[in-house]
């Protein structure tokens, strides 16, 4: 068994005294493990860093089998991820997501989001949006996505300001009124492309929003908690944008 992929490397475990077990999104063989013998030796170590892209060769004698791979280093993210609070917990928040799909599962659409946000983590004004939005994109993919297009109860495609927490869509400002406790926040941003996230307050809505979902279907129906590289990404995202009121919303706020 044989093919060739590009991936993105997720996270590396130790193999024996040189060989690591290199966990990568493929683009069109999903999240796969392979050996990289030698894995450990300077000329590889730089290459197997989180959040570097990496043309791949795989074969094993089965298709069920581990296998091994060959790999070339296309793009050299690493190093400029480690600058940066949001670029860190950045790309272990997004592992940890790909992790909760099936492993060799097919998703080129994450992996092509997931390529273009890394490179999009030095732009603080942006990276927040972005994540939120490969946040509703697992979502989908796992059988949970949110309708966010129109008004669950009237149809309008306007002044949507809500979700529903039961159905997750969207609600109108009109249609939501006698329930608006009992609703999630949407920001504008997210129904509306044209429309940007350009404060703290904003980004904590959608942060909440999504956390909301993930917490209901997946994390507590999984018996797991959320990976503490979400809050961490969540807290220097939210610092880098500027503040609505007087003070940034709080982390605790977001997440829980």
């Amino acid at each position: 068994m044989e093919w060739r992929d590009e991936g993105i490397i997720l996270g590396l475990r130790k193999h024996g005294e040189t060989s690591v077990i290199a966990e990568v999104m493929t683009r069109a063989h999903g999240r796969h493990l392979g050996i990289v013998r030698g894995g450990r030796s300077k000329r590889l170590q730089p290459v197997l860093q989180p959040g570097n892209s990496v043309d791949l060769v795989w074969r094993a004698r089965l298709d069920e089998h581990l296998g091994q791979y060959q790999v070339e280093l296309l793009n050299a993210r690493a190093g400029r991820l480690m600058e940066s609070a949001i670029g860190v917990h950045g790309v272990q928040a997004m592992a940890a997501l790909l992790r909760l799909l099936p492993e060799r599962d097919t998703h080129p659409r994450l992996h092509d989001a997931f390529a273009i946000i890394l490179d999009s983590l030095d732009t603080p004004g942006e990276a927040g949006a972005l994540y939120v939005r490969f946040e509703l994109a697992v979502l989908e993919d796992l059988g949970f996505g949110l309708d966010l297009n129109e008004c669950a109860a009237s149809g309008s495609r306007s002044d949507l300001i809500y979700v529903s927490p039961k159905s997750g869509r969207a609600v109108s400002a009109e249609a939501g009124a006698p329930w608006a406790d009992r609703l999630l926040a949407l920001p504008a941003f997210l129904p509306d492309r044209s429309k940007a996230c350009t404060d703290a307050g904003m980004l904590a809505q959608a942060f909440r929003l999504t956390g909301y979902f993930l917490n209901r279907h997946v994390f507590e129906a999984r018996g797991v908690e959320p990976p503490i590289s979400r809050e961490s990404f969540c807290t220097a995202a939210l610092r880098a944008m500027p503040q609505a009121g007087h003070e940034h919303p709080s982390v605790q706020d977001v997440i829980s």
